[in-house]
């Protein structure tokens, strides 16, 4: 019987850059993705091995890049050998065991920023393979730290990827052309209220086609090039030390707006009229300082790529370096260890600035529909995080929680209604910064309910060290929480799947209801869509990606979108772990972008800054 094969994924990329000439299929190059995609090469489908085979021995493992940022490379993580998972309880199907297969467990790592192991979100004692997100971490699969043995293996898991895809399985897919809109109107009722129905309309033909790439800028050094927002007018993405506004849907620049250091934090939040907010440093890394400090604040019109106004906040005569950033209602607000400012996104006007005698200081924010301060209080052995929602022109006190004290960290995951996420005691044990939810009332600071996450069950991640409102795969609305489980085994041999499962806010129980990713694919929440759930689903190594509709309620699954299933495509894709990067979908059109540019190699490939998708027409 015929072995399965285990040739790596070929390198180089899937077109060329932007305003150049269209290039055939080479090592440097490949083929242009905007054209016609290629099929997908038959060598892949999964067969029974007659006998165990050997990979080929790597050239040499992926090195770790020096502080300060090292971005993570996406690691297919079907090539890593793991103990058998522990029968799962929470939702998901009761299935027959499958055999032990070491091609088949859950993707790679994705290590994380600014090179320091942390505690937190994202921060692994032993990163397993490269270093790149500030949010850093565990498997985006959902795994645990991996040994040495895993690190050895991280060469070939692009080999591990093919083998250990699976065949494309779903009985929930609840797409039957019929109809127009991601969910219907007759699905009313059930517990925590009732689906509105989403403005995502479903295409007339949902595979998608390549509309454009951008690729990844050169680079020296590691830079941040976090930052991406999508209006009705443009798509604008952060470059090396500029942003770039592009048209949607030919990819043709709009607009540049150079800065004269990286963008190192940006929020996610637009003004109703299309205006954003940076942090952004001084100046471009060196060889002798290859960090300036996240000091400038700016406000940004994405219709037009222009710079309203900068600001800083100081601490005596010098420029404190900011952690985060966040909007709301037409506030700018900035978090640090030397306390929180805030600015009129009109003008820049200062509404609140550090206190120099406070014995606690804002430590961030989380914005949108309302403001949320994590104030920190105390010494650091015997710290206490206050949840403050604020008045966002003020600055003054609505409401607040005050978390159990010896909780270091805590994560904004939603405003309205205002859940916070937390690893206590660190007890999450796979760098998620997630042990627990605290759903707590916005009016009266009372908690709630408080949810049990445990780590080795789902797979949300926050960055609570510093980016305070940085969370993935999560999603809040119908006064539900929805959630990512952790990979299993899933019904066809040698293939993994998840689910997203819902938790009522108010009784911190789940709901029973359950969508099913499908064999070999895996499923993460990205927003609300009215009172549907907007997800992606990461796929397994013949397909190519999809976008999602699940009904708030009923939790039908509607296919917005699938990908070219292309080797080329479908590498390029690969390099976007959902925990790594930043995707927008909006209207039959998907948009997934790095955060970091290096000159360190995909196991994939070629990487890209931007790859943007579209419905055929």
């Amino acid at each position: 019987m015929s072995q399965p094969p285990n040739q790596p994924p070929q390198q180089g990329g899937f077109g060329p850059p932007q305003e150049q000439p269209n290039q055939s299929a080479s090592s440097e190059g490949g083929p242009d993705l905007t054209k016609s995609p290629q099929p997908a090469p038959g060598y892949g489908y999964p067969q029974t091995p007659s006998q165990p085979q050997t990979p080929p021995q790597p050239q040499g493992a992926p090195q770790t890049p020096p502080p300060p940022a090292g971005p993570p490379q996406p690691q297919p993580g079907y090539g890593y050998p793991q103990a058998p998972q522990p029968a799962p309880g929470y939702g998901y199907p009761q299935t027959s065991p499958q055999p032990n297969n070491p091609y088949a467990q859950p993707y790679g790592s994705q290590p994380g920023p600014y090179g320091t192991p942390q505690p937190g979100y994202g921060y692994p004692a032993q990163p397993p393979t490269v270093s790149m997100h500030p949010q850093g971490g565990q498997p985006g699969g959902g795994g645990k730290g991996r040994t040495q043995l895993a690190i050895i293996l991280s060469a070939v898991v692009a080999i591990a990827l093919i083998i250990g895809g699976g065949v494309w399985y779903s009985k929930s897919s609840g797409d039957d052309g019929k109809q127009n809109t991601a969910s219907s109107d007759s699905d009313k009722g059930g517990t925590g209220g009732a689906s509105s129905g989403g403005k995502e309309k479903v295409p007339a033909n949902t595979a998608s086609q390549v509309l454009f790439q951008v690729p990844m800028p050169e680079v020296t050094e590691t830079v941040s090039t976090s930052g991406s927002w999508l209006t009705n007018k443009v798509y604008a993405k952060t470059g090396n030390a500029e942003i770039v506004g592009y048209d949607p849907v030919k990819g043709t620049k709009l607009w540049t707006l150079k800065l004269p250091g990286p963008v190192c934090q940006a929020t996610r939040h637009v003004t109703s009229d299309n205006r954003t907010a940076i942090l952004y440093e001084p100046a471009m890394p060196t060889a002798t300082k290859r960090f300036h400090g996240c000091s400038q604040v700016a406000a940004i019109d994405l219709d037009t790529g222009k710079k309203l106004w900068t600001q800083t906040v100081k601490s005596g005569d010098q420029d404190v370096s900011l952690d985060n950033i966040t909007i709301s209602g037409g506030t700018v607000a900035v978090g640090s260890t030397s306390g929180g400012a805030a600015f009129s996104i009109a003008d820049g006007k200062a509404l609140w600035l550090p206190k120099p005698d406070d014995t606690c200081y804002d430590a961030g924010y989380g914005g949108g529909e309302k403001l949320v301060a994590v104030r920190k209080c105390g010494p650091y052995d015997q710290r206490q995080l206050h949840i403050q929602t604020i008045d966002p022109k003020s600055g003054k006190v609505i409401s607040e929680y005050k978390m159990t004290k010896g909780i270091e960290y805590a994560s904004i995951v939603s405003t309205n209604p205002l859940v916070v996420a937390a690893d206590v005691n660190r007890s999450a044990g796979d760098g998620s910064g997630i042990s627990d939810f605290f759903s707590i009332d916005n009016r009266t600071g009372k908690l709630r309910t408080r949810i049990s996450a445990p780590g080795d069950k789902y797979a949300a991640r926050c960055d609570n060290i510093s980016r305070i409102e940085h969370c993935t795969g999560i999603a809040v609305g119908n006064d539900r929480l929805y959630v990512p489980t952790e990979q299993h085994d899933g019904t066809e041999e040698y293939t993994k799947t998840n689910e997203i499962v819902a938790f009522d806010l108010g009784t911190g129980k789940q709901t029973g209801q359950r969508a099913d990713a499908g064999d070999g694919y895996q499923i993460y929440p990205l927003r609300m869509d009215g009172g549907n759930v907007i997800a992606y689903k990461r796929p397994p190594y013949n397909k190519g990606g999809q976008v999602v509709s699940i009904d708030g309620n009923t939790f039908k699954v509607t296919k917005l979108l699938e990908n070219p299933a292309s080797r080329n495509v479908r590498n390029a894709e690969m390099t976007m772990s959902p925990d790594y990067s930043e995707i927008h979908y909006s209207q039959g059109r998907l948009y997934m972008s790095a955060i970091h540019a290096s000159k360190m190699r995909s196991a994939f490939g070629k990487q890209y800054l931007v790859l943007a998708f579209g419905a055929s027409e």
